[in-house]
Formats: structure tokens, C-alpha cells, sequence
């Protein structure tokens, strides 16, 4: 009865009580729901759906340039493609509803997220281009394959380090260039009559495509000696300079390798020390 009496007397406080009730327990559903949603977009059976319906998707979009799969499966292979574009923008949707702002600090995430909104383009007959970048949903793999992850990030990590690379052949080739005008450029006009043309016919060289028979002899049966100019230059750049972007690419994955294990075995050692700490709080209850 006095309880009866105090809630009589104060209808608002209880009226007051009774939302902030309400709105902790829908809090707390939201809270839960979105936990799920996380757990989910995030299982490694999502992931692997998503992986295979992104590997699907590239098969599709490579039988849509066949005339004979258009003809006798055109319906079906649009149909897929619809599939696959819904698949991705719920995804899509459910890590912004997750995440929130933090979706857009992932680079992956923004990678995906305008590689998919690239397929809500119109795609009309006069917009050929934009149905042609369709098949960069394929791209999609090297997001959702750790190991090509790697890779990419060892790439990105190795770019100062190739800027130095790269001066260096570019300072090559232009003294090189130079050098063949100069000796070359009134004999063969076509190859090196100017240092455009020797810094393209130098590429070409670089790259040993016809290198022998379709420049250097017949360079060599007017200069004999024209050898001693274009072997060091193969050298120096297709074996020395190329091998060295090689050894940078190489250096910088075994450092993103150790960074991801180092951070892998931290992660470990903190739900060890949490496991611990879960048993000594337990002995304490007991205890009490």
C-alpha cells in the first residue's frame, strides 16, 4: 500500500523510470543485434561465401563476352549478375551499419565499397566503358585473399624505396639515349634520330624483345664495335636494375610477414593473460 501510495503521488517519476527502462532494453537489442551482425559478416564461412560468389561473378562476367554463351544462356547469366551485385551491396551494407565511421578507415573497405558502387553506374548502350570496368569486381579477390592482401601491402610498403630504383634507371637510360643519338642517330634515323626514338628503341632493348636481331646487328654491320655500348647496357639494366625492384618487393613482404606474426603472437599473449586472469578472478569468488 505504500508503495501504491508513493507511485500515486509521483506518476511522473515512475513514468520517467519506466522509458529509461525501455530505451536501456532497446539498447541493449540494438547492442546485441549489432554484435551478431559483426559476428557474422565477419565468420570465416561469410567470407568464404563472399570469396566464391566474387570468383562466380568474374565467370560470369567473361561468358557475357561470348556470343554463343549469350545466345544460349543470356537470361541466366544476367540473372547471376544481379545475384552477385545484391550479395555485394548487403555486405557492404551490413559493415557500414557495424562499423560505422570506422568502415571508412579501412582502405580495403573503401576499395570494395567503390569498386561496388562503380556496378550501380548506368550501364547503357553509349556507356560501354562503364559495362567493360564491370569485371573489376574481380579485383574484389585481392581484398578477400589474405595472402594476396600481403602482397599488395608488401607493394605499397616497397614504393619509397623503388622511387630511388627508378631515378636511377631513368638516369640510366636518358645518358644511354643520349649516347645512341649521338653514335647511332645519323645511320638509323628510325631507331635513334632523336632521344625520344633511342629512349623507346632502349626500352625495347631493355626488355629483350627482338633486341638481337631486330636492332643490335644491324647496328653492329655498320658500328662493329656497337657491342661494347648496348651489352653493358643490358646488363645494367634488364639484370642489375630489374633485380633490384625484385629484392626491394621481396624485403618489404618479409616485413609486412614478421609485422602480421609479431601482432598475431601479441594477440595471443593478451587472450593468455586474459584466460589467466579470468581463472584468478574465479579462485577469488570461490574463495569469498
Amino acid at each position: 500500500m505504500a508503495n501504491l501510495g508513493r507511485r500515486m503521488k509521483n506518476p511522473r517519476k515512475s513514468t520517467v523510470v519506466h522509458a529509461s527502462k525501455v530505451e536501456r532494453r532497446s539498447e541493449h537489442q540494438g547492442q546485441t543485434a549489432e554484435k551478431s551482425l559483426k559476428a557474422f559478416i565477419e565468420s570465416a564461412k561469410t567470407q568464404n561465401f563472399i570469396l566464391g560468389v566474387i570468383i562466380l561473378n568474374a565467370l560470369v562476367l567473361g561468358l557475357e563476352t561470348s556470343e554463343n554463351a549469350v545466345k544460349h544462356a543470356g537470361d541466366l547469366l544476367a540473372v547471376l549478375d544481379k545475384i552477385a551485385i545484391g550479395i555485394f551491396i548487403s555486405e557492404i551494407t551490413i559493415k557500414l551499419i557495424v562499423y560505422r565511421v570506422g568502415f571508412f578507415k579501412d582502405g580495403w573497405n573503401l576499395f570494395d565499397f567503390f569498386i561496388v558502387s562503380a556496378a550501380l553506374l548506368p550501364a547503357g548502350d553509349g556507356t560501354s566503358v562503364l559495362r567493360a570496368l564491370r569485371i573489376m569486381r574481380a579485383f574484389r579477390l585481392m581484398s578477400a585473399v589474405p595472402s594476396m592482401r600481403l602482397v599488395i601491402q608488401a607493394m605499397l610498403n616497397a614504393v619509397p624505396g623503388m622511387a630511388s630504383v627508378v631515378a636511377l634507371l631513368a638516369l640510366v637510360f636518358y645518358v644511354g639515349a643520349v649516347m645512341a643519338t649521338v653514335l647511332f642517330g645519323e645511320q638509323f634515323h628510325d631507331w635513334f634520330g632523336s632521344i625520344g626514338a633511342s629512349l623507346y628503341s632502349l626500352f625495347q632493348i631493355m626488355t629483350l624483345e627482338s633486341w638481337s636481331m631486330g636492332i643490335v646487328r644491324p647496328v653492329m654491320e655498320v658500328f662493329p664495335y656497337a657491342w661494347m655500348f648496348f651489352v653493358p647496357f643490358i646488363l645494367c639494366t634488364s639484370f642489375a636494375v630489374l633485380n633490384l625492384f625484385i629484392a626491394i618487393i621481396v624485403n618489404a613482404m618479409d616485413d609486412v610477414q614478421k609485422t602480421e606474426n609479431n601482432g598475431a603472437i601479441s594477440t595471443e599473449d593478451v587472450a593468455l593473460e586474459l584466460k589467466k586472469l579470468r581463472n584468478e578472478i574465479m579462485r577469488l569468488k570461490k574463495r569469498m
